[in-house]
């Protein structure tokens, strides 16, 4: 049973006990009242009936708005939240992100450094391990044996032998050695010859360039002068 109907029924039960009173009164021959005093007290009851029944409607009308006020500022409050909340979520999502990205953009970096540093220090040790063609004084000729121990000093050890080989089938060691068809000059018949001249400009008189520009050449096109041989050995030219 609702508020309202206790309500309504004790206010209910209070008229019949008053108007059961007034007929008992009347009915035991009392002469304080007649049959309209107890129409007008059943009448008063009435209106006072309707006007406590009209004051509750009142207050449930005013309770449920306020209700459904608390209700829509709970939600807009809750609604709030979950948006501050996702919010968040996106900015760290983007964050995180940003993060990741500068620390692989920098990982980049630095590998791209340490391979160039690498690439800069084979190259120094090469260039300390071969020599350098100013090191031997030039001559007005020179053996075989002289030109041989200026590659070995000059390549390396490492890659000597397959250098060798390549001299010994394009020049025989002839820094003079001209091909009278094609031009090919030198120990490494370069061609066209004046090419050499990017390693000096005594290319045409000087082994130690001639043996420089070959070396270059073969690690520049072929990584090495045995892979320069590997290939010379397949096509019979390298």
């Amino acid at each position: 049973m609702s508020r309202i109907s206790v309500r309504g029924f004790a206010v209910a039960s209070a008229t019949a006990v008053t108007t059961v009173g007034a007929v008992v009164g009347a009915a035991s021959g009392s002469q304080q009242g007649t049959s309209g005093d107890v129409e007008a007290t059943t009448a008063a009851d009435a209106t006072v009936l309707a006007d406590v029944h009209a004051g509750d409607n009142t207050q449930v009308q005013t309770a449920s708005v306020t209700q459904q006020a608390d209700t829509q500022s709970s939600a807009a409050a809750s609604a709030a939240k979950q948006s501050a909340r996702e919010e968040a979520r996106k900015q760290a999502a983007e964050d995180a992100s940003a993060k990741k990205e500068a620390a692989e953009q920098a990982a980049a970096e630095k590998k791209a450094q340490e391979e160039a540093e690498e690439r800069e220090e084979e190259a120094a040790s090469r260039s300390e391990e071969r020599g350098d063609p100013g090191d031997f004084p030039e001559q007005s000729s020179y053996t075989v044996a002289e030109v041989k121990s200026m590659a070995q000093q000059i390549v390396g050890s490492g890659q000597f032998q397959c250098f060798s080989n390549i001299v010994d089938h394009e020049s025989g060691w002839d820094y003079t050695a001209t091909n009278p068809s094609s031009g090919a000059y030198g120990l490494v018949q370069a061609l066209p010859a004046s090419k050499m001249s990017s390693a000096g400009s005594d290319w045409r008189t000087n082994p130690a360039t001639q043996i420089k520009w070959g070396l270059n050449y073969m690690n520049d096109r072929y990584d090495s002068p045995c892979g320069a041989w590997e290939f010379w050995q397949a096509n019979n030219y390298y």
